[in-house]
Parts: C-alpha cells; structure tokens; sequence
C-alpha cells in the first residue's frame, strides 16, 4: 500500500465503520429494529471488510484479482 492511498483508506475504513455500526445497532424507540438501517449497515460492513482485507492486508478474495505487483 503506498502512501497517497493510506490515509484514503483509514478515512475510508473509519467512515463506513461508523455506517456499518450505527446501521447494524440502531433501534428506534419502541426497541424495533429499521430494516433500511439493518440493509445499508449490511452494504457498509461488505465494503469495510473488502477494503480492509483486499486494499489494507492485501489478502485476495475469491473474484478479487491480485494487484499487480509494482514495476
């Protein structure tokens, strides 16, 4: 991982982190769980988890191709 893209990606990380949480914990008053909050909390967990293995730990995931290694 070089350097421009390093602090992209923690931002990155931090942000949907944060979506994913909120969207995966929130309950309204009456103790209900929202079904838009639980789906949208479930796309930002996918994209955490992806940005993190594949562009932070560089391990591949199955339909990830591999970087390039640099020339």
């Amino acid at each position: 991982m070089d350097g421009s893209n390093t602090l992209l990606n923690v931002i990155f990380l931090v942000v949907t982190a944060g979506v994913a949480w909120h969207g995966l914990t929130y309950r309204t008053p009456d103790g209900d769980k929202d079904w838009v909050r639980l789906f949208f909390g479930c796309i930002a967990m996918v994209f955490f988890l992806r940005v993190l293995f594949v562009d932070v730990l560089d391990i591949p995931l199955f339909g990830v191709p591999p970087k390039a290694p640099p020339s």
